[in-house]
């Protein structure tokens, strides 16, 4: 070993071998991987608390859509009837209605 290595060897058994350098590393390690609240759940809990606002805005922009489509099917009667039409294929008694399924008309050509 040449004499600049075992100068940096030397240097770093002092900086490790100092009791606040190992006071610290050792409480540092104690409170990365044992300690009750450690900082890997804390990580953990901190993406789930994100996932958790993504979809609390998600469900509050649907909430507020769901808000409108309610108001329009209350407020019209031609409104209401369309929904009813498209969504549950409801009639009238002199009507007969032709349901044509895009994907299938695809699939013949």
């Amino acid at each position: 070993m040449s004499a600049t290595g075992k100068k940096k060897l030397k240097i770093l058994r002092r900086i490790f071998l100092n009791k606040y350098t190992l006071v610290f590393l050792i409480f540092a390690g104690y409170v990365t991987f044992f300690d009750k609240h450690n900082l890997i759940s804390r990580w953990k809990i901190y993406q789930k608390n994100k996932e958790l606002e993504k979809e609390i805005k998600y469900y509050d922009e649907k909430i507020k859509s769901d808000r409108t489509k309610l108001f329009e099917l209350k407020s019209s009667n031609e409104n209401l009837e369309k929904f009813a039409r498209e969504h549950y294929f409801y009639k009238k008694d002199n009507e007969d209605v032709f349901i044509i399924n895009k994907k299938d008309s695809n699939k013949n050509r």
